[in-house]
């Protein structure tokens, strides 16, 4: 499939994935991996979290990040890999865009100050569909000509 499709197929697959497993690097350089619901426009990808949690301390030291998306009920569904780096943001547009009812559990509402958004740039997407499709998807350096 070409880049446009394998981008088509991925953005399918995080529709698909309300869930993922979410890595950061710990002090000490200890990788940390915690479950997280996962929010996406296209390509972009936002985690609500509260800011006070280790992981946003851990994104401020190093801001590379992994997500794993998929495989659930016995791995037949689709797999995504995806290299990012995160951006912890209080944009309150894009606090609003992502907020919802499930995250009152957590938070007051969306201009709750602890509320914050990781905001992942996909730097490369490993793409494994149900019936064994594979694609990478690596996001193009700005003026490359690709």
């Amino acid at each position: 499939m070409n880049n446009k499709e394998l981008e088509q197929t991925i953005i399918k697959a995080l529709d698909n994935n309300k869930f993922g497993s979410f890595g950061t690097i710990e002090a000490g350089n200890k990788p940390k991996v915690r479950y997280m619901a996962v929010f996406h426009d296209g390509l972009s990808i936002y985690l609500a979290t509260n800011r006070k949690t280790h992981k946003v301390e851990e994104l401020k030291n190093n801001p590379n990040a992994f997500l794993l998306l998929g495989y659930e009920a016995g791995g037949d569904k689709e797999l995504l890999e995806i290299e990012a780096t995160a951006d912890i943001t209080k944009d309150d547009t894009l606090r609003a865009k992502v907020w919802n009812k499930e995250l009152e559990q957590w938070f007051k509402g969306p201009d709750d100050p602890d509320y914050v958004i990781l905001e992942l740039t996909p730097s490369r997407i490993e793409y494994v569909g149900k019936n064994k499709e594979h694609g990478v998807w690596e996001r193009q350096a700005a003026g490359s000509g690709k």
